[in-house]
Parts: structure tokens; C-alpha cells; sequence
């Protein structure tokens, strides 16, 4: 009797364990409430504009041919569709995957990138941008919408390390303000990317370091610019607009590599540059060891085309100063940004 009674007993709690195994399995694999945005003095903030995060093409062509009230219109008219994604999507998804990464090494952390949606838009637009956001599963908690006015004032009390937006004049104010911006473009071709280590690569004079190389260059041709690489090889160059967000990235490197996964780092960066490496390269790189930075791959063109070799590495996004190069990397499906600083910039205009 007792015994049959155990028997029972045991039949009934391997049901209710079968059934308690079978309700987490049909659990959603991502949580059911979002996970809380880190403190901004702790994060790293990546600042991307609705441009670039999404598609709004033809929103835009809206608004500058048919002005304002249209442009509203159209989006109240249409706000159950969610935007496709744009030039920095595929970016900030890598951003969320190191997070993930980062969360289950350091659980209690809050040295995480934080993604802040920075439009000039209308609050009216917000209900189309919130859905838009949770159809596609982004994590993203902070909003600034400034209706019309530049959001730039915002950036420093969002302690931002990166903005990016499609308006160029809008990064060119950002830099203005020591913020590391870069001008984002829709294009047509787009590479598949790694959905699980983010990859950066950067241009060496003008985005990393400062233009005073290129001066050299602009203004007294390439013999005289190997002849000042060559007599200030030992001397640090000043930085560019962009060092600070390679710092806050070998920042979280470090974390992976603290745990002896420096091969296995969701974080890859890369410097590519037109500099030549034996007449010109010493100095960039002894630069970069002069600040305590690493670079993980540096790839010297001697003045050759960037884009099929970006083609290769398929960085989630790629920083220079010249637009020949960008459009160049553009057009064989690099997300390249234009970093809007330095003599070339002058030179352009003129």
C-alpha cells in the first residue's frame, strides 16, 4: 500500500516537472520587459538620428517638397507601418549583441552601450518611431525629440561618445562641440554583416588622429609628408575627432580580454589608412601606443582604393574624412560615414 502510494506520488511529480519543463521551453527566448537603460554617466551612448537608424527617405522627399503639416500628415496617415531599416541598423544590432555578451560576464555592470534615438521630429512621429522600434526588437529606452530645433544642445547632457545623423550640418555643429560625429548616407547596397562581433574601422589622419599630417601633405605635396613622418616618427600625433570613441571601445575590450577572451572578442577594430607602413606608418602606430590603444588589424594602402579591402573585413561601419574614399566604400556596400573635419574639409568647400 505504501508503496503504491509512493509510486503514485512520484507519477504525479514527473508530470508536474514534465509540465513545468514544457512551459519553459515555450517561454520567448527574449525577456517579456525590457531591460532598464544604464545610468548615462556609466554607458557608452551611441546618439543615431531616426534618418539613419530607419529608412525615412521618402518621408523626407515629403517634407522638403510639400513643407511640414503634409510631412505630418503622412505620418499619422501610415502610423501602424514600421520604417525598414536604415545605414545604422545593422551598427546599433551589433551594439546589442556585445551588451548581451557583456551582461552575462559582468552582471552587474552598467558599462554597456546605450543607444538614445536623437530626431529633430515632432512628437507626433513618436507613436510611428516607438512601433517602428518594437517590431523590429530594439532595445532602446531613450527618446529625444525636439520638434523642429537641433538636438545638438542635448548630446552633452547625454554624455554622448558617438553621434550619428544624416544631416551633415547638424555633425558638423557636434564636432564644433568636441563630440565624435560622423554624417550617415542611405545607400543602395548594403554587405551582410556579423550579427555577432561588432566591427569598426577607422581612418587614420583627420578621424583619429588630427589633420596636422594632412596639412603637410595638402600643402607641400607626399616627398615633403614622408620627410615630417620621418624627422616626427617619435612624436605622438594630437587627436582627431574620433579617438575618444576608439578609447571607449578598447574600454569594453578590455573587459573581454580580462576573461581570456581576447580571440574570442565580440569587438573588432580596424585602421585603415592611405598611409604607406614603411614611410609613413611608424608614427601612426606609435601614436596609438602612445595613448594606450590598441588597434587589433592595420592595414596601410599606400594611396590605394579603400573599398575592396573594407569589402573584405564588412565593418559594421566605417569612418573617414574624404568622400572619394566614402563613396568609394559605398558603393561596394560598406556603410561608410563622413567625418566632417580637418583641411580637407576647407579645401572642399573652396
Amino acid at each position: 500500500m505504501n508503496l503504491s502510494n509512493g509510486v503514485s506520488g512520484q507519477n504525479r511529480n514527473d508530470a508536474i516537472s514534465s509540465r513545468e519543463d514544457t512551459k519553459r521551453l515555450m517561454k520567448p527566448s527574449t525577456p517579456t520587459r525590457k531591460l532598464q537603460p544604464p545610468k548615462p554617466e556609466n554607458a557608452i551612448t551611441i546618439a543615431v538620428s531616426s534618418r539613419v537608424l530607419f529608412n525615412m527617405e521618402r518621408e523626407q522627399q515629403i517634407y522638403e517638397r510639400q513643407g511640414m503639416e503634409e510631412y505630418l500628415k503622412y505620418q499619422l496617415e501610415h502610423e501602424s507601418e514600421p520604417f525598414s531599416p536604415g545605414p545604422a541598423f545593422s551598427f546599433v544590432k551589433a551594439l546589442e549583441a556585445v551588451n548581451s555578451r557583456l551582461r552575462e560576464l559582468y552582471p552587474q555592470s552598467e558599462e554597456l552601450f546605450d543607444v538614445v534615438l536623437v530626431t529633430n521630429n515632432h512628437a507626433y512621429v513618436g507613436l510611428r518611431l516607438i512601433h517602428t522600434i518594437n517590431h523590429h526588437h530594439l532595445l532602446i529606452e531613450r527618446f529625444c525629440m525636439t520638434g523642429g530645433n537641433s538636438p545638438i544642445g542635448y548630446l552633452k547632457a547625454y554624455h554622448t561618445n558617438l553621434y550619428l545623423s544624416a544631416d551633415s550640418a547638424k555633425v558638423r555643429e557636434a564636432l564644433q562641440e568636441g563630440i565624435a560625429a560622423a554624417t550617415m548616407f542611405t545607400q543602395e547596397k548594403m554587405k551582410e554583416v556579423s550579427d555577432i562581433q561588432l566591427r569598426v574601422a577607422f581612418d587614420g589622419d583627420a578621424v583619429l588622429f588630427s589633420d596636422e599630417s594632412e596639412r603637410i601633405f595638402k600643402a607641400h605635396g607626399l616627398d615633403k609628408f614622408f620627410e615630417h613622418e620621418k624627422a616626427h616618427e617619435n612624436k605622438p600625433l594630437d587627436h582627431g575627432p574620433l579617438k575618444g570613441f576608439l578609447e571607449v571601445l578598447g574600454k569594453l575590450q578590455r573587459k573581454f580580454f580580462h576573461k581570456g577572451l581576447r580571440m574570442d572578442c565580440p569587438i573588432r577594430t580596424y585602421l585603415v589608412t592611405a598611409r604607406s607602413a614603411a614611410s609613413s606608418g611608424t608614427r601612426a602606430l606609435k601614436t596609438l601606443r602612445s595613448w594606450g590603444l590598441e588597434i587589433d588589424e592595420a592595414l596601410f594602402l599606400a594611396g590605394a582604393p579603400k573599398g575592396p579591402m573594407l569589402e573584405k573585413i564588412r565593418p559594421h561601419i566605417f569612418f573617414d574624412d574624404q568622400m572619394f574614399h566614402v563613396e568609394g566604400a559605398a558603393e561596394l556596400g560598406t556603410v561608410a560615414c563622413h567625418v566632417p573635419y580637418g583641411i580637407a574639409q576647407r579645401l572642399a568647400d573652396k
